[in-house]
């Protein structure tokens, strides 16, 4: 199995009612469940470990996620409110305000042993989850707890308007880098986090420190990948019309892990030794996937049906 941990919640996204007004429409979300139901859908085993509330809006991301084909038994369900995200499109880019008191995700808590680990391949971390110092303490317990036997993938997804200590989240997420095998990021946290600093010479700081993958998204411009083996890789973004881009980072970190999946190179060792040509199709794949997300509203990832895959 493969799982996500961190959070779930409702996006408003943007949308017009019948007389043309803006309007917003409630849409299953959180980057990490995205991520959970993008594996899921393309056809791997694939859980969920995290909050979700038992109000309506958590009946709503539990009947979605379940839909989707994503076991929720390892999930912790608690009638604190859902997290709730106002997402507005600016200059092509997602921007969202968040309303996050007191609400199942913050709320979860890790407990030992929760997670059979010797059945599960790869974990998946990242976004909101780890702006908080509990969300982020609990995590890290995961991970310590997983790393002996599942291949830790990190995304940082990096939400600015939530974070109030800047050097001190900096540090939170070099730990959390620092603990993965395989790192996705868009260019758009790649400045958040390190500035003008070239791609490449940081890429090789976190390879150079145990990481086997570093993978950052661009848009329309494409993936760029460094790996310790295969070397660098760029592949192209598919050309598409675009709605909004609302879930295609998660869509393209879950068709990147699933690619890995079925190529039988997700665990820790066979990542390591993975080829440029089978980490190529793997990123084309992904990019593929993320197109697909881009041309329909909110964080609706493809299924395997419409996703295309030479194997």
């Amino acid at each position: 199995m493969l799982i996500a941990c961190g959070d779930a919640l409702i996006d408003f996204v943007p949308t017009r009612n019948a007389e043309g007004r803006e309007a917003v429409m409630p849409a299953v979300g959180g980057s990490c469940l995205n991520v959970a139901i993008g594996i899921a859908r393309l056809g791997a085993p694939t859980g969920f470990v995290g909050g979700i509330s038992t109000d309506m809006f958590g009946q709503m991301i539990a009947g979605h996620a379940t839909a989707s084909n994503v076991e929720l038994g390892l999930a912790t369900r608690s009638d604190h409110q859902t997290t709730l995200a106002f997402v507005r499109i600016v200059a092509g880019e997602s921007h969202y305000a968040f309303y996050d008191a007191e609400t199942a995700t913050g709320n979860w808590t890790y407990r030992r042993g929760m997670v059979p680990f010797e059945t599960v391949m790869a974990v998946h971390v990242g976004s909101t989850t780890l702006v908080n110092d509990k969300g982020a303490a609990e995590t890290k317990a995961l991970i310590a707890d997983a790393r002996a036997t599942s291949t830790i993938s990190f995304d940082p997804n990096c939400r600015p308007n939530l974070v109030k200590d800047k050097p001190a989240y900096l540090v939170r997420m070099a730990e959390f880098a620092a603990s993965a095998d395989l790192i996705k990021m868009s260019d758009v946290d790649f400045n958040y986090l390190f500035g003008d600093e070239p791609h490449q010479q940081r890429a090789s700081v976190l390879l150079g420190q145990g990481t086997s993958l570093v993978v950052i998204t661009r848009g329309n411009n494409g993936a760029m990948a460094w790996h310790t083996k295969a070397g660098q890789i760029e592949v192209a973004a598919p050309k598409v019309e675009v709605v909004d881009t609302i879930g295609a980072g998660d869509s393209f970190q879950a068709a990147l892990l699933f690619a890995l999946y079925k190529q039988g190179r997700l665990a820790r060792e066979k990542l390591r030794d993975i080829g440029a040509d089978e980490l190529r199709r793997a990123l084309s794949f992904a990019a593929n996937c993320a197109g697909l997300t881009c041309t329909r509203p909110g964080a609706d990832p493809p299924w395997s049906r419409e996703a295309t895959w030479s194997w």
